[in-house]
């Protein structure tokens, strides 16, 4: 036993001996920082390629000439200066040539002692014969490989300007968002990481210093002629199997685009790419986002919008709610042009009153400041030339009695259409997960040349139809999933919607009433004892599809708008009126609502079940069994015919993508 004992400290003591030698090496450095060597390390350095930098000595004494200033990156890479020249009050040095651009550790080292001093981050730039302005606290060169770009609007979120004939900007800038970005100008494209165009950079020294900040450019021809993919609510969290069936939504998108392949193309994302409320628990947020679509989707710059489930519920504050959306992804307003049309992302979700929990009790407006920067931005924008202004929630909404009503802050709303006046505008949005469209005809429209375009969710209902009736993917309207397709052409622009895993051709969907019927009998596992309100929620479609022979047809025309025509006629020639009718969408209440209410541990009314919406139209047939031709246009002339033989079947299994 005393001989397992001696070994046993003979042990300790042999492997202690490593240990006691670094703790001895890091009490010398400790005692090293005793030297009075002190400078101010600013937040940046502006230097070029192996140039130099002079320091300021502040408060202590002036490094030695044999002394050398260490450069240690966030890597761990130390890169070791030597020293130019010293003076009592400053110091020069040259910069390491193996130094890039990034954030360092900054050390002045004297033999064996070395001293922090603190950390900067340094900005490699190339020379330019240009000294800014007073005041200027952030400059540039926007490029190309062949010369400067003049003519170029740059803005930090607040003030904008514009590149001179160098192709150089200046800012007076208070650095409030941290960033400078470029409205891409038309004819040319910025670099892209993945799916994200680089048309922005973050700054990195403080509101008193300045710095530079270039950006380069790629012309490009033929962008007068060009395609954007308008993509909607994804909604992607790592459940309900939304992964696999987001892989057949990129399926489809690549082989639509493959099919397309000698047009040139772009996308633009409506938010709620991810799913705040399971950012935390489901470890899938911004980045597994950008990792899912980079990984499926390549060659394609998708210009992001800030959705109200891309914020972190977790904040207090709408700045820190958006933080991260910045960090990943994008400014949350911007501009850019494509050929001869100039788009405008805007963020129209404040969360101002955000607590910290689940609650995330948001408003949708436009700030003052974005209406701000945005009457800036539109300065440099001839009022011949058609905005498309991208937002993640709608500006107006469908009303039963009422036509379309303002479903914004209504003073915001008006602020926001006085910036826009004399504009022809397209609003794009996404958030209802349905899909609708006002054009000027509409009375909420007050005149103006103003559209919305709602486009529907790539992931429908959330991915629950998808899920419990695989194949049949739906939102609550009963308009597919899938996505907008615009066509551009100088400035005069198409658009349709796609649904996933169907052509072009599917617009619209008919149903013979005659086969269509909901009951109780369809929920053999709805609880007897369930409260009331919840069953009178399903009685809804009980209610709107009883069983009867009334010869009924219902035609849903999801991306219908009042320039449309829809004509209808039977088998003996005679022409049938349809009329504009509020529906359920019978396929959605059987593949969604049905299976939801059919559930035994049911207490609540289900989410994401079937809404009532516009967009449907009844024709009344002679009898049961006359076939009829139902015929759809566009206002730009596309047509879409189905031949409907009567009687018409109605299940799950007959709605399946062909």
């Amino acid at each position: 036993m005393k001989k397992i004992a001696a070994y046993l400290v003979w042990f300790v003591l042999v492997a202690g001996l490593p240990l006691m030698a670094c703790s001895k090496d890091e009490a010398t450095e400790v005692a090293s920082d005793s030297f009075g060597v002190s400078f101010d390390c600013p937040s940046l350095i502006e230097v070029s390629k192996g140039g130099e930098y002079t320091f300021q000595v502040e408060g202590g004494e002036e490094p030695q000439a044999s002394d050398v200033l260490v450069l240690e990156s966030t890597d761990g890479i130390s890169y070791t200066c030597t020293l130019v020249s010293v003076s009592e009050n400053s110091f020069t040095v040259k910069i390491s040539e193996g130094c890039e651009s990034g954030t360092y550790r900054v050390f002045i080292k004297r033999g064996d002692r070395k001293k922090q001093i603190g950390s900067t981050y340094i900005n490699i730039v190339e020379g330019m014969d240009f000294t800014p302005d007073a005041g200027t606290t952030v400059y540039g060169v926007v490029s190309t490989a062949d010369g400067p770009v003049p003519g170029v609007v740059v803005s930090d979120g607040v003030e904008v300007t514009v590149t001179n004939e160098q192709g150089i900007y200046q800012l007076q800038s208070d650095k409030e968002w941290g960033y400078v970005f470029i409205s891409v100008p038309a004819g040319y494209e910025v670099p892209a990481e993945g799916v994200l165009p680089q048309f922005y950079k973050m700054m990195k020294g403080d509101a008193s210093t300045a710095e530079r900040v270039d950006f380069s450019l790629t012309a490009v021809d033929g962008q007068d002629d060009y395609k954007v993919l308008v993509l909607g609510d994804m909604h992607l969290a790592n459940r309900t199997g939304d992964l696999k069936q987001f892989m057949e939504f990129t399926s489809d998108l690549n082989a639509y685009r493959a099919l397309h392949q000698q047009e040139k193309m772009y996308a633009i994302a409506l938010g709620d790419m991810t799913w705040d409320l399971y950012w935390y628990s489901n470890s899938y947020a911004l980045p597994e986002y950008l990792n899912t679509i980079n990984s499926q989707v390549k060659g394609l710059q998708i210009f992001h919008t800030i959705g109200n489930h891309d914020y972190d519920y977790k904040a207090t504050n709408d700045r820190d709610a958006e933080s991260r959306f910045m960090d990943y992804i994008a400014p949350t307003y911007y501009s850019f042009n494509l050929g001869k049309v100039h788009y405008v992302v805007l963020d129209d979700i404040d969360c101002s009153n955000y607590d910290g929990t689940t609650s995330r009790d948001y408003e949708k407006r436009v700030s003052a400041g974005q209406l701000s920067w945005l009457a800036k931005d539109l300065s440099h924008v001839d009022k011949s030339v058609p905005l498309v202004v991208v937002m993640h929630a709608q500006v107006f909404y469908p009303s039963q009695t009422d036509g379309f009503k303002v479903d914004h802050d209504v003073l915001n709303t008006t602020q926001l259409l006085n910036v826009l006046d004399g504009y022809k505008v397209h609003f794009i949005t996404g958030h209802t997960h349905m899909n609708y469209n006002v054009t000027p005809d509409d009375a909420v429209t007050g005149g103006r040349e103003v559209y919305e375009h709602n486009t529907g969710a790539i992931c429908g209902s959330w991915w629950w139809s998808g899920y419990l009736t695989p194949g049949v993917h739906l939102s609550p309207d009963g308009t597919p999933g899938g996505y907008a397709i615009w066509s551009v052409n100088g400035t005069d622009m198409e658009w349709m919607y796609k649904a996933t895993g169907w052509t072009e051709d599917y617009q619209f969907r008919s149903y013979d009433l005659n086969n269509v019927h909901f009951s109780l009998a369809d929920v053999p596992q709805m609880p007897a004892g369930v409260p009331a309100s919840v069953k009178k929620e399903y009685m809804k479609y009980v209610d709107a599809y009883p069983e009867n022979q009334d010869n009924e047809v219902l035609i849903n025309v999801w991306n219908w708008n009042p320039r449309w025509t829809l004509k209808v006629t039977d088998e003996n020639g005679n022409t049938l009126t349809p009329e504009e009718v509020w529906a359920y969408d019978p396929l959605h209440v059987a593949a969604m609502s049905v299976k939801r209410f059919n559930s035994s541990t049911l207490t609540s009314t289900p989410s994401f079940i079937t809404e009532k919406f516009p967009h449907f139209f009844k024709v009344k047939a002679a009898d049961a069994d006359v076939d009829l031709t139902i015929t759809v246009c566009d206002e730009f002339g596309h047509q879409w015919t189905e031949n409907m033989q009567r009687p018409k079947a109605f299940s799950t299994d007959a709605y399946l993508p062909r």
